[in-house]
């Protein structure tokens, strides 16, 4: 896979995560939500962790994961530009590159989303830009997760062994476009794991 094929994978992946991020953020109160299917929800929540809502607790926290999203990313940059320079399997350039927009498309949350927008609420809309400054400083923004997949909501079967009768919810976690691809991009790496990584012959 090229170098401009790949630029193309990381932009068009950056266009849709930060348009649909944006769009939520100026257009949705927090928590608001839109059930588009009973298994397929919109609903705006912000977190200053990892992907899937996971977070390191605290100020200090929120900053080193940043910092280490940064030397992650420059980690994952390094790999691209070695794959495509040693004309590596078309997929496995392909996977790495979905794998980098989805991390450079949550740093651009982390590191300037709390100057660009002040603070969402359940009663506030954020704005672009406003007049007051944003919410946090640099570093310190909050990631914008808006999908959410619950497949199953209900009381399980009476006859399931220890957990029959209880409640069970399945799948809850918020998630966003740049989320997505890094998990897409490392589940096409595990199933076609064998092209991505061919065996030299001896």
């Amino acid at each position: 896979m090229s170098l401009k094929k790949s630029i193309l994978v990381i932009i068009l992946v950056l266009l849709i995560d930060q348009i649909s991020k944006i769009y939520i953020k100026t257009t949705f109160t927090l928590h608001e939500e839109v059930k588009v299917f009973d298994w397929f929800r919109i609903i705006f929540v912000e977190n200053k962790g990892m992907a899937w809502g996971v977070e390191l607790p605290g100020n200090y926290g929120k900053l080193i994961l940043t910092l280490f999203r940064l030397v992650a990313i420059t980690g994952i940059a390094y790999w691209l530009y070695d794959s495509i320079r040693k004309n590596s399997a078309p997929i496995l350039t392909f996977c790495i590159a979905l794998i980098f927009a989805g991390a450079f498309g949550n740093i651009v949350d982390s590191l300037f989303y709390g100057l660009l927008f002040n603070e969402s609420t359940a009663v506030q809309v954020a704005q672009f830009l406003p007049e007051g400054g944003g919410y946090e400083t640099l570093f310190y923004g909050k990631v914008v997760d808006m999908i959410q997949f619950p497949l199953y909501n209900d009381i399980l079967p009476e006859w399931i062994p220890f957990i029959g009768g209880t409640h069970f919810s399945f799948f809850d976690p918020v998630f966003n476009i740049a989320d997505s691809a890094i998990s897409i991009g490392v589940f096409l790496l595990i199933i076609f794991n064998k092209k991505a990584f061919p065996k030299k012959e001896a």
